[in-house]
């Protein structure tokens, strides 16, 4: 397994690297974060994950080694691949992720492309719980910030107002104003709607 390679970059073109090290090129697919954090470096080390398949053996890598640990995380998933992975790591930053998946934002996983809305509530669902456990070795990626305002009821309350035929922003607007959080589901409908 080739967990980290330190050369010289040859070749940019996302999500590609082509890296030389000790005259041997390597190409490496690298989310779009690191490709923001190498700037004009010519020198650079990266963490690598190899993905071995029938048909391909294809290198990944990272600037550092939370994005590394995340990716793997992702791919742990049943039915994300390196390549989903390698998507929702470019347009997520780790923080964001964790704060995504924290707060189940599925909307905001939703907008990576190649993720439905039923693969982001199957992330959160999986990851929800590694993601707490997971040590990570910047301790800005661990400052996870859940919303107070997020409970179970209310996510009902605004997935019932949604089927009534409410748009997403109106249920929040609607809920927003709703700070007791010992209220059950229909309660929470019930003064809604007076909200309207």
């Amino acid at each position: 397994m080739i967990g980290k390679l330190t050369g010289i970059i040859l070749e940019k073109n996302p999500p590609e690297i082509l890296l030389e090290v000790g005259g041997i090129g390597y190409e490496i697919l690298c989310p779009m974060s690191s490709f923001y954090a190498m700037s004009d470096e010519k020198q650079l080390s990266l963490y690598t994950h190899l993905s071995i398949k029938e048909d391909a053996h294809d290198l990944y890598g990272f600037v550092s080694k939370d994005e590394k640990t995340l990716f793997r995380e992702l791919i742990r998933v049943n039915g994300i691949g390196p390549k989903v992975a390698l998507a929702i790591l470019s347009h997520l930053d780790i923080v964001s992720l964790m704060n995504a998946v924290a707060n189940e934002d599925d909307v905001l996983l939703a907008k990576t492309p190649g993720i439905g809305k039923k693969t982001a509530q199957k992330l959160i669902v999986e990851l929800k719980d590694r993601l707490e456990k997971l040590e990570l070795s910047n301790q800005n990626h661990q400052n996870i910030k859940t919303n107070p305002n997020t409970n179970s009821n209310t996510k009902q309350a605004s997935a019932a107002l949604q089927a009534l035929g409410f748009k997403a922003k109106e249920s929040e607007r609607m809920l927003a104003v709703i700070n007791d959080k010992t209220l059950s589901t229909e309660d929470i409908i019930r003064l809604a709607l007076k909200n309207k």
